[in-house]
């Protein structure tokens, strides 16, 4: 009994495609352990900061931007984790799989062996010569003998077909229990780092409630403040006039403004933005001003400012979501501002998101309305996020701009 060619092929297949995946898996894995170990190195340098600073024996505004920015990479370093745990899932999926098809295989191949070696048992090799000897004529005997010749090569290549089976299957067996080793040893390293998490979001609340009795660290929190508006300013003039570089005629090029500049903004694109005022959505699902656009009174050092945009009440890790299609131009930390992203929508217009505790998110990476870019943070005058909107280097007032009523 031979095996159909086509089965063979069908086998073979089988296993080619299952290791090309294996490899595929693999090397994402490996690529996401390498980003694991960047996020493991940056936050011991936070932790080796943290320590010196306890020194002090002093709350300070530094101390806790630097504890600020340990828990954004420890968040960051549990997402990842999670998303080595998918491939991790996969992987042992698909060994298991591919254990399942080989032992099917093996057992099929086995089972026409044995009836070949009974047969063998059965009539033994004098049979093969009585087949011969009882041939009627010369070309008879040809083919007869062509056919035992093919017939016992068969029977080789499938005992050999066999054997690679068989050490393939004890190679997916080896690739499982490593597989399950990592995903125990990852689900532990996930439990550790979410109690990290958890202590140290306690122990920032506890310095964020010393420092919010104490008037010198309101005022210095004001100064860091107004340094980080003027640091916004001078980032969305940077992309504009890198907007004008990118759009520079190249020679030989005559489309330019009477002054001899190309224009920085595409008109369709600004008349696109322009005709959503009043309409966009809110970037969190809280419409509760804690503090309004323009020429503010802290609260209290009773001091005027102005700002830049609107800080919206919300609690802490609720969700930050794009107001309107675009693309990420900067993700940044600020001090007083903390994690700070603007998004480019367009014809001039830009949008910021700041304190914020998590991003989820990549610098040019294209991001629809309503898409999740973050989480809501904490800051010393409660839990907020910060919102501007820009039309090229002059703020805009957003309660004009987002959607009115509820």
């Amino acid at each position: 009994m031979t095996i159909p060619r086509h089965t063979a092929l069908v086998l073979a297949l089988i296993c080619f495609f299952t290791l090309q995946a294996g490899a595929q898996t693999d090397k994402a894995i490996y690529q996401k352990e390498q980003e694991l170990q960047k996020l493991r190195e940056e936050i011991q340098v936070f932790e080796s900061k943290l320590r010196d600073s306890e020194k002090q024996e002093r709350v300070t505004l530094d101390r806790l931007d630097n504890m600020e920015k340990q828990s954004t990479l420890i968040r960051k370093l549990l997402r990842s984790l999670a998303g080595k745990e998918k491939l991790l899932v996969s992987q042992i999926d698909s060994a298991e799989s591919s254990i399942e098809d080989l032992e099917r295989q093996l057992l099929f191949l086995k089972s026409h062996y044995a009836g070949y070696v009974s047969s063998v048992y059965k009539h033994g090799r004098v049979y093969d010569l009585e087949l011969l000897f009882s041939s009627k004529n010369l070309n008879q005997l040809s083919i007869r003998i062509e056919y035992l010749k093919r017939f016992s090569d068969q029977r080789a290549e499938d005992l050999q077909r066999i054997l690679n089976n068989k050490n393939l299957l004890e190679g997916h067996y080896t690739q499982l229990e490593h597989a399950l080793d990592d995903h125990r040893k990852l689900v532990t390293e996930k439990t550790r780092e979410q109690n990290v998490l958890s202590r140290k979001a306690t122990e920032r609340q506890r310095m964020l409630n010393r420092i919010r009795k104490d008037k010198k660290t309101y005022r210095a929190e004001l100064d860091r403040k107004n340094k980080a508006a003027r640091q916004i300013q001078g980032l969305i003039a940077e992309l504009i006039e890198k907007e004008r570089a990118n759009k520079a005629p190249t020679a030989g090029a005559s489309k330019t403004t009477p002054a001899g500049r190309t224009p920085a903004v595409d008109p369709a694109a600004a008349a696109a933005f322009a005709a959503r005022k009043g309409g966009l959505r809110w970037p969190v699902s809280s419409k509760s001003i804690a503090s309004r656009f323009g020429r503010q009174v802290h609260p209290v050092l009773k001091t005027v400012t102005q700002n830049a945009g609107v800080d919206i009440a919300i609690p802490f890790g609720s969700d930050v979501n794009a107001v309107a299609g675009g693309q990420v131009s900067i993700i940044k930390f600020i001090p007083g501002y903390g994690n700070v992203l603007i998004l480019d929508h367009g014809g001039g217009y830009r949008t910021v998101y700041a304190h914020l505790s998590e991003i989820h998110v990549s610098e040019t990476e294209a991001v629809r309305e309503g898409q999740r870019i973050g989480t809501s943070g904490d800051t010393i005058a409660g839990a907020v996020l910060h919102f501007e909107l820009w039309k090229d280097r002059d703020t805009q007032n957003p309660e004009l701009w987002l959607l009115r009523g509820r």
